[in-house]
């Protein structure tokens, strides 16, 4: 194939616009994590900022990363498919790898970062290889470059994890939970 040939394709295929979006999602739920981590969640900027911006990059995926195959009147398939199995299988490990010890919840961030691998490789997998590479770099400033700010934001509202009432507590409710 010749190089203006495969110019043009990845001119149809991947775009900054993308980019923006990726982004997009990136400083969005950057904030919603940033609001989870002031009020002192377990889940709070880092995991927001990856779950976020994976999804964007997944959505991307399905949405431009199979346009090499499909031809219309010719084939007609759903390939897009294929990125939800991954997800449900990467979904399915990333939770094998969080842990609960007393009131600390552990390997979240893992977890998330399973998943954001797993994008990134179904991405660069579908020829996107704009958007992984962009993906990638922002994978390392939310896990690196958030960690020293995620040290210094203060914990507005820290309240113990979970409590399940016992049988040995005089109250009507059985199934009474306080959080």
């Amino acid at each position: 194939m010749p190089p203006t040939t495969i110019k043009i394709i990845v001119a149809k295929t991947q775009n900054w616009r993308q980019i923006g979006q990726l982004f997009l999602a990136f400083g969005l739920t950057s904030l919603v994590g940033l609001e989870r981590q002031l009020r002192g969640k377990n889940a709070g900027l880092r995991t927001h900022s990856i779950v976020g911006t994976t999804s964007a990059l997944i959505l991307q995926v399905s949405k431009y990363g199979f346009s090499d195959v499909i031809y219309e009147g010719i084939v007609v398939l759903d390939p897009s498919r294929i990125a939800a199995q991954i997800i449900s299988g990467i979904s399915f490990l990333g939770a094998g790898l969080i842990i609960t010890q007393q009131t600390a919840i552990r390997g979240l961030t893992t977890a998330a970062s399973v998943w954001s691998a797993a994008a990134i490789g179904m991405a660069a997998g579908s020829g996107l290889w704009v958007l992984s590479f962009a993906f990638t770099g922002l994978h390392f400033v939310i896990l690196i470059g958030f960690l020293p700010l995620e040290k210094r934001l203060p914990v507005f509202d820290h309240k113990p994890s979970f409590h399940m009432k016992g049988d040995d507590d005089n109250d009507n409710d059985s199934d009474n939970q306080s959080v």
